[in-house]
């Protein structure tokens, strides 16, 4: 089937979305036990961890940990926002750099000014932009990024999205002060960042059952082994272990001189997806196949290039001295093993 489709449904009773693009899942969502990403809290100081740079925070839902911070006593109250989803006995994860995100804009509070995407490139557009922007925030002093979904919309619709990210800012920052810990805004589900994050043009399924409906569950049945196809016979296999992702690539039947190499670029151009709808992140190690060492900048950039369009924030770290690649993943959304077994 081609094109681009939206299901909007639940997987076991959990709030779920999937993204179709030509018949294959490119993007998957799903709800989890946890802490949504997003959640904002006034949390509560507690102690400091000497010689990591972090400060362990009471909150509603339990301990959280933020990074790099300093100057704050224990018992201070401070705004913290949930960066992703914590791993199993450990705290939840949490940034003082808070960000109101919609389908349109992004207010940054501790960040003034106006800014439009990079992805915008006409000069008259970006003109527009800002002079909607520029109306819609006011005397606020926070700041603004306007998204790459802004470029050609509607005029009321961009300012309304606006004005709506602003107000709600000024009403969670107003609430900062207070001596118990209390969530001030919870995250988005599967369904608000689908429509959040999912901009280009698409249809837009909802109704229960859509994911039977449009091939999501076989899909997603294909993904519950550790195995993924590619072409002439290789496959590469994604197992998550307590301390990584390992990845491991296998030529198959193949025996010719450059099987390797093409098993390790289907592997690079699919692993992102594959990583997003498992929603797999942290550490992963990829044990490619055997290919000479003159190859390896060219695998490389096949996984620079496919990681450059993924929307996780992905680090590649490079080459281990066994012959390993290894990038870093931000734990993000839930892992589909866990909540569908």
């Amino acid at each position: 089937m081609k094109g681009r489709t939206i299901a909007l449904d639940h997987l076991n009773g959990a709030e779920a979305a999937a993204l179709m693009v030509d018949g294959q899942l490119a993007d998957f969502l799903i709800d989890g036990e946890g802490v949504r990403p997003g959640t904002i809290y006034r949390a509560i100081a507690e102690r400091p961890m000497k010689g990591q740079g972090g400060l362990f925070l009471r909150t509603p839902d339990g301990s959280a940990f933020v990074r790099q911070v300093s100057g704050i006593s224990p018992g201070q109250a401070m705004l913290v926002q949930v960066t992703g989803h914590a791993e199993p006995g450990k705290a939840i994860p949490v940034t003082t750099k808070v960000l109101f995100k919609s389908r349109y804009a992004i207010v940054t509070p501790e960040a003034p000014g106006l800014n439009v995407s990079r992805a915008i490139k006409d000069e008259a557009e970006r003109d527009r932009l800002l002079e909607i922007a520029h109306e819609a925030m006011g005397q606020t002093g926070f700041g603004l990024i306007l998204r790459s979904a802004c470029a050609g919309a509607d005029e009321e619709a961009l300012a309304e999205d606006i004005v709506a990210m602003r107000d709600l800012a000024v009403q969670v920052m107003g609430d900062a002060e207070g001596r118990e810990p209390e969530t001030l805004l919870d995250g988005d589900g599967p369904h608000g960042l689908a429509w959040r994050d999912w901009t280009d043009p698409a249809e837009v399924d909802g109704r229960e059952g859509s994911f039977e409906t449009h091939g999501v569950l076989d899909a997603l049945e294909a993904m519950r082994g550790p195995a993924a196809a590619l072409a002439g016979g290789a496959s590469f296999w994604v197992e998550p272990t307590r301390a990584l992702v390992a990845v491991d690539v296998n030529t198959g039947g193949d025996t010719s001189p450059a099987a390797g190499l093409k098993a390790n670029l289907g592997c690079a151009r699919d692993l992102p997806r594959q990583l997003r709808v498992r929603g797999l992140g942290g550490q992963v190690v990829i044990d490619f196949a055997p290919m000479p060492k003159k190859d390896r900048r060219t695998v490389e950039g096949a996984l620079r290039a496919a990681f450059k369009s993924d929307p996780v924030e992905t680090t590649l770290i490079g080459w281990t001295t066994l012959g390993h690649y290894e990038l870093h993943r931000k734990r993000d959304r839930v892992g589909l093993a866990e909540v569908w077994r």
